[in-house]
């Protein structure tokens, strides 16, 4: 069963950028994968990456559901529930 944060996940168009939103701002440019943000569109590093930018972004908004940025990959991943979809 999927859970109601990623059935209602959306798909908002990602910020102009060519890696992780956090990372570039730092001048820092070590993220291993990308992750987008269903609810605003930021795109931040995963949990392999140094700094994790994509869950510290979950913990400072609560937006619940990312997606792979890269290529060829079509997942998503509810925080709160913990479940992919």
């Amino acid at each position: 069963m999927i859970c109601a944060h990623l059935a209602d996940a959306g798909s908002p168009q990602p910020v102009a950028v060519e890696g992780c939103q956090d990372c570039l701002a730092a001048g820092q440019h070590d993220w291993v994968h990308l992750r987008k943000c269903l609810s605003c569109g930021h795109i931040g590093c995963c949990d392999s990456s140094p700094r994790k930018h994509a869950t510290a972004h979950y913990d400072d908004t609560g937006h619940p559901v990312i997606k792979s940025a890269e290529p060829g990959e079509d997942w998503r991943w509810c925080y709160v529930d913990g479940a992919f979809g």
